[in-house]
């Protein structure tokens, strides 16, 4: 196993460890634009995403699955980046504030898709 991917895969995971466990604790602010969004459930989506997001980032970070658990977050990141950051819907600094957020997580989603794909 090549020490550079197993370190860059645990950088990777951190972001989603960190803010899948802030989502499950904290569900609020993310849920109420999940519940701006017309989604049902929106405490208990923003929870299960977060959910998601620690278990797969760890599980990704330890070098289990990791092109599964990869897969895995690419899933929640889509949905995410549409809610969450939906720089469309957004004027001046807010607008390039969310169109920043947005294309962060379009740059975690090809490193992701990078691990997906990788075959050593």
């Amino acid at each position: 196993m090549n020490i550079l991917k197993s370190v860059g895969r645990a950088a990777l995971a951190a972001i989603f460890v960190q803010s899948g466990i802030d989502a499950v604790r904290s569900p609020a602010g993310r849920a109420q634009m999940v519940e701006q969004a017309g989604l049902p459930e929106p405490q208990l989506l923003t929870q299960i995403n977060g959910g998601v997001m620690a278990g797969a980032g760890t599980l990704m970070a330890l070098g289990l699955a990791p092109r599964s658990m990869a897969l895995a977050l690419l899933g929640s990141l889509v949905p995410t980046t549409i809610v969450g950051h939906d720089f469309w819907n957004a004027q001046g600094a807010k607008r390039q504030q969310q169109l920043t957020h947005f294309f962060k997580n379009v740059a975690m989603m090809g490193a992701l898709l990078l691990v997906v794909t990788d075959r050593d």
